[in-house]
């Protein structure tokens, strides 16, 4: 059979394009390499707990369109995301808010906390920063990247705050109101009963093959569909001719406990550097649960090597001009769309994946 669409990848991006697609009246193949649906939002099931396999997700958004094309799938809950910070034996609310300066310097008004971050930042006298740390520094005062932003930083990146382009933090978020709500979209959740269900619902009736490579299926398939969608790695299609894009990837080490609440809450950052894991998440407090036992992920940030699951996109200066170059390659393709966040080496939120997608449709399929 020939299918008017391969989309290689059963993630959200290929889940929403082939959805949209069969109600086109097209017909789509879907394949994905790993052995489940749902790229990186995939939740495995243990013990009545929804565990996001690939780290935490948490569903905000402020497009109304969005919002409501999510929620035909799913039902949300009202979860917010408030996590908590740890340096050494101190706990901080996140974001950087009254909350985190009263207990950082004892301060109740918002005046108060403004005098004692502009009073370290005079001290610091910076005023052309020339790396991660100066930029921090000039924004923050010490004591909030000292403790908040150092360690994690460099947990994250693998290198000294001092080696990182200064653009990494353009700016730091400061509310100065006793608010732990992370984000500042209207519309927030986690859907009930996991993101896999999501993904489930919108390929229903299109035919899914897992634990399938593109490159083997292709070399077998030849003319299997008019046109490709490919939300892989772009380098990676072409053989990584111009060179490899470079990523930042992150190793999961999950376990069960025999309680019922481990941390008291979805997630808890830790940004001592000392302390070799990034954060540590929660996943029942992900949807309120009340299980007998619990399940946790410690959170390692790592070098990506090809072969292992890429993460974060390194969209500096000299991967981007690489990047630019395959997008010339990709731009000449008739039969090939490249799409999400490995074919167009860009970082999304998962609003912003489904964004990107209808915007897809819009042209692929008018």
């Amino acid at each position: 059979m020939k299918y008017d669409y391969l989309v290689v990848g059963a993630g959200l991006y290929g889940a929403v394009f082939a959805h949209e697609a069969k109600k086109a009246g097209k017909t789509c193949l879907v394949i994905d390499k790993r052995n489940h649906i749902a790229g990186n939002i995939y939740c495995e099931n243990v013990d009545g707990i929804n565990v996001h396999r690939y780290g935490a997700h948490i569903f905000h958004t402020s497009n109304k369109e969005v919002w409501e094309y999510i929620n035909q799938f799913a039902e949300f809950n009202h979860y917010i995301n408030s996590p908590v910070a740890v340096y050494k034996d101190e706990l901080y609310n996140l974001p950087f808010n009254m909350n985190t300066f009263s207990r950082m310097w004892g301060v109740k008004t918002p005046a108060e906390a403004k005098a004692k971050i502009e009073e370290q930042r005079a001290e610091l006298g910076i005023t052309e920063p020339k790396n991660l740390e100066e930029q921090a520094l000039s924004l923050a005062g010490r004591d909030v990247y000292e403790k908040l932003i150092k360690g994690y930083t460099e947990k994250q990146w693998g290198r000294p705050c001092t080696e990182l382009p200064a653009f990494i933090i353009k700016r730091l978020p400061f509310r100065f109101m006793y608010d732990n709500n992370y984000f500042n979209d209207r519309y927030q959740g986690i859907p009930m009963g996991g993101y896999t269900k999501i993904v489930e619902k919108m390929l229903e009736g299109i035919p899914v093959q897992l634990e399938t490579d593109y490159f083997d299926f292709i070399k077998e398939n030849p003319e299997i569909a008019e046109k490709t969608l490919f939300t892989g790695m772009i380098d990676e299609f072409y053989g990584y001719k111009l060179g490899t894009l470079e990523y930042r990837t992150v190793r999961f080490e999950t376990e069960k406990l025999d309680m019922e609440n481990y941390q008291g809450n979805a997630v808890v950052n830790y940004t001592d550097r000392e302390v070799p894991y990034t954060r540590i998440i929660e996943h029942k407090h992900f949807e309120f649960g009340k299980q007998p036992v619990t399940v946790i992920s410690r959170e390692y940030s790592s070098e990506w090597k090809p072969g292992i699951e890429p993460y974060y996109p390194i969209n500096d200066e000299k991967n981007n001009g690489l990047f630019a170059e395959y997008r010339k390659l990709a731009d000449k393709e008739e039969k090939v769309i490249f799409g999400g966040r490995l074919g167009n080496y860009k970082y999304y939120d998962m609003d912003k994946v489904i964004e990107a997608a209808l915007e897809l449709v819009k042209t692929e399929l008018a």
